[in-house]
């Protein structure tokens, strides 16, 4: 027993002359998050392209799935309809309208718009439509449920990966990126503020809110801020200062 005794405290006590205790393993860290600015549109071409235009159609997408759940539409579409409600402008005309003003937003926050933001207006759009096209209508509510879901987990999803391909964010999320960058506050928390924002205005101005409203509202920015890290693009020069600073360290 004794024996026993002295075996374990050598294996708890370093060894006096150049012994050590081994440090317990460290967790595995999940991707870090690179900055978010614009990055060249000559870098890597063919892995940034494919990613630009795959996150917008999803995202597109994902907005039609979410029209086809009938159980409540995204802030900005509440506000575009609030605004319809008193205006003589067509709901897609005042989709463009609140677009320009939220770029005039841009400008304090020392935001330009780049492709990617002429990308958004374009494939989403697009996507959008044909989103409608193939996503039935008129399902039993348990389908619409599970459209609802899926629509929010694919938006937040799909801005992830557009929005981390480094071309420029559409108008909305510049808002976002660029007021997280000016408060120095996560992504999650700016988007979540601007989504119950523009979900107050619209509700006020009649537009109609549903339970998927809120719970996209509480949602995107969480989710759009977990997948970031996986799918945001770290520069060459940033790669190239990340093992400068590991050969140095």
């Amino acid at each position: 027993m004794e024996q026993k005794f002295r075996d374990q405290e050598a294996r708890e006590v370093p060894r006096r002359h150049g012994g050590h205790v081994a440090a317990p393993p460290l967790p595995r860290a999940s991707p870090s998050l690179p900055p978010l600015t614009y990055v060249r549109l000559g870098e890597r071409p063919l892995r940034r392209f494919p990613q630009l235009f795959a996150g917008l159609a999803l995202y597109g997408f994902s907005l039609s799935v979410m029209v086809r759940s009938s159980l409540g539409l995204s802030p900005w579409s509440v506000l575009n309809e609030g605004l319809a409600h008193h205006t003589s402008l067509s709901f897609g005309t005042l989709t463009a309208v609140v677009g320009v003003l939220v770029l005039l937003l841009w400008a304090p926050l020392k935001q330009r718009p780049k492709f990617g933001t002429v990308a958004n207006i374009v494939v989403v759009a697009s996507a959008s439509d044909l989103g409608l096209l193939l996503v039935p209508e008129h399902l039993g509510l348990p389908a619409r449920v599970g459209l609802l879901v899926g629509g929010v987990l694919l938006n937040g999803l799909s801005i992830a990966v557009y929005v981390g391909a480094r071309f420029g964010p559409g108008p909305r999320d510049g808002l976002m990126t660029g007021a997280s960058a000016a408060t120095g506050r996560s992504l999650r928390l700016i988007r979540t503020l601007i989504e119950i924002t523009v979900l107050a205005v619209g509700w006020l101005l009649d537009g109609s809110v549903g339970v998927g409203t809120v719970l996209y509202a509480l949602t995107v920015g969480p989710t759009t801020q977990f997948f970031l890290p996986w799918f945001a693009y770290g520069s060459t020069a940033e790669r190239m200062g990340r093992g400068s600073a590991g050969v140095t360290g």
